[in-house]
């Protein structure tokens, strides 16, 4: 359950950099500031669902675009986002394209990194020191007898 905090953590934290990154870069995508947490939790769902969705119709009716999965569910998570909420509009066909190239790279890196160094080195590592201390304190109380 804690594991699955901390990816859903991940995963708002990267998705958050992602169009912050977008609106700074690319002219035609607008986010306001007064809907940008909104913006960010209903894209972050949005990607934590179609991605797998999308990824099993592509396997299932067309596995040649399998490759482009990431990219389909985020552009399908910029389209709802966009007309569910009203602090995020995209205009042009560039903006569009760009954004969604941008945002999946950043997301996909972001949560490569960011869920390397959080969960395996930090989580994981106190995981273990845990069962050290278990394991010692196990000796331990052999060892006196009881």
């Amino acid at each position: 359950m804690v594991r699955f905090l901390l990816n859903a953590g991940v995963s708002l934290v990267s998705s958050a950099i992602a169009l912050l990154v977008a609106q700074w870069l690319i002219d035609g995508f607008d986010l306001r500031l007064s809907g940008f947490f909104i913006a960010v939790a209903i894209f972050t769902v949005l990607q934590a669902v179609l991605g797998p969705f999308v990824f099993n119709m592509a396997r299932k009716y067309a596995s040649a675009v399998l490759g482009g999965i990431g990219l389909v569910s985020t552009l399908l998570s910029l389209i709802i986002t966009s007309i569910v909420g009203s602090s995020l509009s995209i205009s042009g066909v560039a903006a569009w394209i760009s954004s969604t190239v941008v945002i999946w790279l950043i997301t996909a890196l972001g949560t490569w990194c960011i869920g390397f160094f959080i969960i395996t080195k930090w989580w994981d590592g106190r995981r273990t020191a845990q069962a050290k201390d278990q394991a010692i304190e196990a000796a331990l109380d052999r060892r006196a007898g009881k």
